[in-house]
């Protein structure tokens, strides 16, 4: 999808981070934006935040509801008519040892990383095909392509995202061509995704604050979110499937694959 101006973006997470990002780049490109988060102040602010001449629908959005999404749907459609790109984007972080993760982390984390991208893939992609155009962009992570100690609930929710735009893209390739997916798999970029648990129901976890404070070490290390999102552009405008950052992801990929292939261990990554 070469040309953007006048098309219809839909994107979630977008009150902040990568989804902010996406939403001003968008924009630029003269897009017409339909945002979403879970944060409606925070949503409200992001909507202000852009320039005065961008056509913009908001809503509060729980992407872990199928019903919320359902209706983000019909907002962008009623609004609109038409929805050319969707950006699953939403999502949250979460750390701990395998025996210290609850159930209630797995359900959180699982629910807005995974489930909110099922939940957008399944509304959304019966009106592009319909429409016989559009591009779905998954927001998985460098931990969907190999996986570090103390992420486990998140690694499983990014692999998750990643088998199922692989999945999508071949049967998209042999049934619906002209719908195109992507799968973006940043490494650390300075996002308030350390600060997530804010969102957790029930509040966040007892050691939220000391794992916030070990990823936000890696986080302030990161990249700008408007880096990722010229990222997105230019995959949407090639028709990319895999949309990486960073320069070392693609080593630590072949580290993995070289493990699988000699039939060794996992290495031991660091994303």
């Amino acid at each position: 999808m070469e040309h953007l101006e006048g098309r219809v973006a839909v994107i979630t997470g977008a009150a902040s981070g990568i989804g902010l990002a996406l939403a001003h780049r968008f924009a630029a490109e003269g897009m017409r934006l339909v945002l979403s988060d879970v944060e409606e102040p925070a949503l409200a602010a992001a909507v202000a935040g852009l320039p005065a001449d961008v056509e913009v629908v908001s809503m509060r959005c729980d992407v872990s509801r199928l019903e919320q999404v359902e209706a983000l749907c019909d907002l962008a459609v009623s609004s609109f008519g038409a929805v050319h790109v969707v950006c699953n984007n939403a999502g949250v972080g979460g750390g701990g040892a395998m025996t210290e993760l609850d159930i209630d982390d797995w359900s959180w984390i699982l629910g807005v990383n995974l489930w909110g991208v099922i939940n957008g893939v399944r509304t959304f992609l019966p009106v592009l095909v319909e429409q016989g155009e559009g591009h779905i962009v998954n927001t998985a992570s460098v931990a969907g392509l190999f996986a570090a100690p103390f992420m486990g609930a998140y690694n499983v929710s990014k692999y998750g995202v990643v088998a199922l735009s692989e999945t999508l893209f071949n049967e998209l390739a042999m049934a619906h061509p002209d719908v195109n997916v992507s799968v973006l798999c940043p490494s650390w970029v300075r996002t308030n995704i350390a600060d997530s648990a804010r969102n957790r129901p029930g509040g966040p976890p007892a050691d939220a604050g000391a794992t916030a404070e070990i990823i936000e070490t890696f986080i302030s290390r990161g990249i700008d979110p408007a880096a990722v999102a010229d990222r997105v552009l230019d995959g949407i405008r090639d028709r990319r499937f895999y949309i990486l950052t960073h320069e070392d992801t693609a080593a630590a990929v072949e580290a993995r694959m070289r493990a699988i292939l000699d039939d060794g261990t996992p290495p031991m990554l660091m994303h």
